[in-house]
């Protein structure tokens, strides 16, 4: 099921989507819950973020080919970071490069939407812990991120966590094609089997070091490609079975 959530005559819904139809959903996604037989066409909503989460946690350097052209290597655990919440924004929307910042980056990840209060995950329970997957572009300062030597800041500013467009659920996630496209040129091309941690792993190694809530997302890594968006850019992740979201680059004010 595709899961979205949207605004509507000036309220915030959650519903399932199908063939460009969405069903309004009563109750709570991350509890109980039931589909409507009340529709909406999508074309008639403002499409939000799939969740609002406390914190997204990124997982860096987890292809190879990624380790490679960074130059830079996690061998034993992967290399984590937390972008804040105020950084998400939705399909559709803009991302605004900030004001002194020369260089935008692209980077096209599978996150994991968590689905219920998780710490300490038995080894084997991940997936009772997840209510689906969707797109992310993990943006980023690449001059601040060097400048630096640690992420914060590069990847934490406003508009630089689109996700979405919506949380798929009952799906396989552990082999699926992912691209980015830039201006509708291919610049990454991957597939999840080539993860070097597991979307298990990760979730349940995460789970030791904070408590995850329900709503919050792990975002899995990047594969090599990562390069440069522009002023007035269209930008897409594309994952097999999960959708495409789609932003714009627009320059700071």
């Amino acid at each position: 099921m595709n899961i979205i959530r949207f605004l509507h005559m000036g309220k915030i819904h959650c519903g399932a989507l199908e063939n460009g139809v969405i069903k309004f959903i009563e109750g709570n996604i991350f509890d109980t819950y039931f589909v409507t037989e009340k529709t909406v066409d999508l074309s008639e909503v403002k499409i939000l973020p799939p969740c609002e989460p406390s914190k997204i946690v990124c997982v860096g350097l987890n292809y190879k080919d990624h380790q490679l052209e960074m130059n830079d290597f996690a061998d034993e655990f992967p290399k984590l970071f937390i972008k804040p919440s105020t950084a998400v924004i939705a399909h559709g929307d803009s991302i605004v490069r900030p004001v002194g910042v020369n260089r935008v980056d692209y980077e096209a990840e599978l996150a994991v939407v968590i689905g219920k209060k998780a710490r300490n995950i038995p080894k084997g329970k991940a997936n009772d812990y997840i209510l689906g997957y969707t797109c992310f572009n993990d943006v980023t300062a690449r001059e601040i991120q060097k400048q630096d030597g640690q992420w914060t800041r590069s990847k934490s500013f406003d508009t630089f966590a689109p996700l979405g467009p919506y949380t798929v659920t009952g799906i396989d996630p552990s082999n699926l094609d992912i691209r980015l496209l830039l201006n509708g040129e291919v610049k990454q091309s991957s597939n999840t089997k080539n993860l070097i941690w597991g979307i298990d792993f990760l979730v349940e190694e995460i789970s030791k070091i904070m408590t995850l809530l329900p709503g919050d997302v792990i975002s899995t890594g990047t594969p090599a490609g990562c390069g440069e968006i522009k002023d007035g850019d269209t930008v897409s992740v594309e994952i097999e079975k999960v959708g495409i979201l789609t932003n714009y680059l627009t320059g700071g004010v």
